[in-house]
């Protein structure tokens, strides 16, 4: 029987080696997706309009394709099946075919046509000879080499054929589906309706950017990456600005967004300092869980639901919002979006070119440059400081280096996993 969230918060002891004091990040991640519902709206959209959306059922293959046998090459079509004796053969050539333009003539046995590629097969056809293999002379060619009946023939129905599921439902649409559909003659396809994440920061000491700062006042970065990361993912977003820590203010905040959004993100307001009351807001609105993760940057970090909403709430800092936004956030929006084959983030290893300072017992995401020695093999770098608070590490970065539990120390030709950051969605 699945755990509801209500049950785990009201009863944690419910799901075995739960521990929020101490939550692995692999762990955090499982917990999630138990949760996840979602949308269910749908709407069809022109096949351009599709693009980064999800389908909402599957696409069937009207036809063929392709819809007739065709050349794969330029040279000549025959059938194999007439031709004996010793090599050389000698075929006349009767006609020709173009893709868009087919031979009209019947053929009789020891005749051939000229063929492009893309070019209709005639029935009595059943093999393509390329040019290259041929002696033109006047209007017979010369076969001194016998290709296999066959050869370069596509059959009709060789990439799809008519029933076949193209794409199936919860499908992200990317640039080469569109022409995959587009081949099928389908103008509209049905897709779920966009995810609403409604986002924003928290504290008195945060400013807008187009205002001077005062002192102890900080300019508010977060709301900004946090834009760049959910408009790459094709949100409809509602961007609720930067609320300082009054309670009834935050209050109206919340609950203003838990009626218009599907997914709540907030930076800020998620640990036990003096003036974060979004945590007792969240426990008296909503089902959250509060958890330390076993990770740096991005300790604290809370996930449940406030209303219909599910809600996410970040660290304040700006790496540690853009770390645990691609390590955890992406990934549920995607699947609250209905994409069934979300993929994991592909980790692979490489030599690391400078020493690592870890302490094991957590997972670290240090900023890295993947780049090509002299040698020609790939290493990576970190960016230099690693402070949750320096944000250009993230933008110097192409990766992260991941360093789990049980990785201490790392000296310089130690093989490290890393994750690349560009690509990302």
């Amino acid at each position: 029987m699945t755990t509801s969230l209500s049950q785990l918060i009201a009863n944690p002891s419910c799901m075995d080696d739960y521990d929020p004091n101490s939550m692995p990040v692999t762990k955090a991640r499982e917990y999630i997706r138990q949760f996840l519902t979602p949308v269910r709206d749908t709407e069809t959209v022109a096949l351009r309009q599709s693009l980064g959306r999800i389908l909402a059922q599957d696409i069937l293959s009207p036809a063929n394709v392709p819809n007739y046998d065709n050349s794969a090459m330029d040279g000549y079509a025959f059938n194999a099946d007439d031709l004996t004796g010793q090599l050389p053969l000698h075929l006349k050539v009767v006609g020709s075919a173009f893709a868009g333009k087919a031979f009209s003539g019947n053929l009789a046995s020891g005749e051939c046509i000229r063929i492009m590629t893309g070019g209709m097969l005639p029935a009595q056809t059943n093999t393509v000879v390329i040019q290259e293999k041929v002696k033109v002379l006047d209007d017979v060619i010369e076969l001194t080499d016998m290709p296999k009946r066959g050869a370069n023939v596509r059959y009709a129905g060789e990439d799809l054929a008519i029933g076949q599921i193209v794409l199936t439902k919860g499908h992200l649409m990317q640039a080469a589906d569109l022409g995959l559909i587009a081949s099928l003659g389908i103008a509209n396809v049905n897709v779920y309706r966009p995810l609403k994440v409604a986002f924003f920061s928290t504290g008195d000491e945060l400013v807008s950017v187009d205002q001077p700062l005062q002192s102890g006042q900080v300019y508010d970065s977060n709301r900004y990456t946090l834009f760049g990361m959910l408009t790459r993912l094709g949100v409809e977003l509602i961007d609720l600005g930067a609320i300082p820590d009054q309670p009834e203010v935050l209050e109206q905040v919340l609950l203003n967004a838990a009626r218009q959004a599907d997914a709540i993100i907030t930076s800020g307001g998620v640990s036990v300092g003096e003036a974060d009351y979004m945590k007792q807001l969240l426990e008296k609105h909503g089902q959250v869980l509060f958890w330390k993760i076993g990770m740096k940057p991005g300790r604290p970090l809370a996930y449940g639901k406030v209303g219909n909403a599910h809600y996410f709430g970040l660290p304040g800092n700006p790496v540690a919002v853009m770390v645990t936004f691609y390590q955890f956030v992406r990934e549920a929006l995607m699947r609250l979006m209905g994409q069934h084959d979300v993929p994991t983030l592909p980790l692979f290893t490489v030599p690391c070119a400078s020493p690592i300072k870890k302490l094991t017992g957590r997972t670290e995401f240090q900023r890295g440059i993947v780049f090509t020695d002299t040698d020609g093999a790939l290493k990576v770098k970190t960016t230099g400081p690693q402070g949750s608070a320096i944000l250009s590490s993230m933008s110097l970065a192409n990766c992260f280096i991941v360093l789990d539990e049980q990785v201490g120390n790392i000296e310089v030709g130690s093989l490290v996993q890393v994750q690349m950051l560009n690509g990302f969605t």
